[in-house]
């Protein structure tokens, strides 16, 4: 008995011993574990989030960030958005563009994200940048910019045309879309059809869908409201009377009228008078291309200098109406492991006010950026004039742009002061998934009508059906 008690004991003892090894060993394989970085994925179509990450981990340098750069080009990035959640396989953070937010917003792809209403609240977010994220009384996403659209008019041509470059006396002459059809021909006429109004006829589409009474859909059904039918006219006319260049937007011929490079198809020169673009448009479109550009010379190996240095001799007023577009929205990703750390991230982006005035006054230079990753690159940065969604935080930093380069360039004019009044004026309440891809089937009909190769009736039928064909699910009537 004795000695069966002893061997019991020996084996009691024995497994102890393993017990505690096992024990060790897990112990030291959870430290190992501990020690490693937590992993924050991010997807986006733009490099500007890709700067707030690495801004972001120079906060929080216990994470690793994984970020993952997809072109939005026909539509690419947001369908391989969908497949990889559709498939459980998405990050944990995507970043979302104005055109196709309210898809997402509308769906059940992304997490619940209200509870940091209160620190938007205390930063003043603009409403219309929340009410943009925001369905069935939830909020899903949070924007680190607001965007309330400007109109950009060249000096020199005011005061040639008008008699004045003055920003408050040409508000007065395009203040509504009359005015500004009026001031459209008076530039033509004293130009002698060497001055367009504006570049393209896409220029001014923003305004009439930012300034509609009814939404695009109601009840299931599609809706035209009467700024529709306003567009189609104005369009028309401003293609008939020649009072637009005829340009593409974003391509070569509209850029052209930035830097005075404007010619026609016999190769004489024309100029542009104004430009109605958004926030953004100032420092990302407007003065990079405002400068004269080299060309190459056909059949050559030879380029040429074309243009002229235009900056300095732009002004910014609100234009015809009030209208917002672009921006860039942050969410997390639903059922994503790692909520606490995408929603610290999206609290960073936009809800936190040090990184907000970082963002708006460019101090996340490349300098800045490689002391936190040496391996981004020369290329990536944030250069001042960005506005942000914080009003609370534009009211503090707006008299630093009095002598910014964005005020230089509007001879003096302090833009971000002009886009601080604009902002609370925006309104968003309208807007539905469903827009982007309406808007789209507009642009077809609406070119036809203007060049006169389709009667209204004609452009409204292939406007409906181009509808149907892209949303089947709609009543279209």
């Amino acid at each position: 008995m004795k000695k069966l008690i002893s061997l019991l004991m020996a084996a009691f003892m024995l497994m102890s011993l393993f017990a505690g090894c096992s024990n060790k060993s897990a112990e030291t394989n959870n430290n190992t574990q501990s020690n490693e970085p937590k992993v924050l994925r991010i997807w986006s179509f733009t490099d500007e989030v890709k700067t707030m990450a690495v801004a972001f981990q120079g906060k929080h340098p216990d994470i690793k960030v994984e970020y993952t750069m997809i072109p939005m080009t026909n539509g690419e990035y947001q369908t391989k958005i969908k497949s990889a959640l559709q498939a459980g396989e998405g990050p944990d953070v995507i970043a979302l563009e104005a055109s196709f937010v309210r898809e997402f917003i509308e769906s059940d792809y992304l997490e619940d994200l209200s509870d940091l209403l209160p620190l938007a609240q205390q930063l003043k977010t603009y409403q219309f940048t929340i009410d943009m994220a925001t369905h069935d009384g939830i909020v899903k996403a949070f924007s680190y910019q607001a965007t309330p659209g400007a109109y950009f008019y060249r000096r020199s041509l005011a005061k040639k045309y008008f008699g004045t470059d003055d920003p408050e006396k040409i508000q007065e002459i395009v203040g509504d879309m009359k005015k500004f059809e009026q001031a459209a021909k008076v530039i033509k006429e004293k130009s002698k059809g060497n001055t367009y109004m504006v570049a393209s006829i896409g220029d001014f589409t923003n305004l009439f869908f930012a300034n509609r009474q009814q939404p695009w859909v109601v009840d299931g059904k599609l809706v035209i409201d009467p700024k529709v039918d306003e567009l189609f006219e104005v369009a028309k006319s401003f293609r008939q009377n020649g009072y637009e260049a005829q340009a593409n937007q974003w391509q070569e011929g509209w850029f052209a009228g930035m830097n005075d490079s404007l010619v026609d198809a016999k190769g004489n020169p024309k100029q542009v008078f104004s430009y109605i673009l958004p926030t953004w448009g100032l420092p990302y479109v407007l003065m990079p291309n405002s400068a004269p550009k080299e060309v190459k010379v056909e059949g050559s190996d030879k380029t040429k200098t074309v243009g002229k240095n235009t900056a300095g001799d732009w002004a910014c007023i609100n234009g015809p109406m009030p209208y917002q577009w672009g921006g860039t929205w942050v969410a997390a990703v639903k059922g994503t492991k790692n909520l606490d750390l995408a929603k610290e991230f999206v609290k960073f982006v936009a809800l936190d006010e040090e990184n907000l005035k970082n963002w708006a006054l460019g101090t996340y230079t490349n300098e800045y950026l490689k002391k936190i990753d040496p391996t981004i690159g020369d290329k990536l940065s944030q250069g001042p004039g960005d506005f942000v969604s914080s009003q609370k935080v534009v009211e503090e930093i707006a008299s630093q742009f009095d002598n910014a380069e964005t005020s230089k360039f509007l001879a003096g004019q302090n833009s971000y002061k002009s886009f601080a009044e604009a902002a609370p004026n925006i309104s968003l309440k309208l807007l539905q998934g469903t827009d982007d891809a309406i808007q789209r089937a507009l642009n077809d009909p609406l070119n036809n009508y203007a060049a006169g190769k389709a009667t209204k009736e004609q452009a409204l039928k292939q406007f409906k059906e181009a509808v149907k064909n892209a949303l089947p699910e709609l009543i279209v009537e």
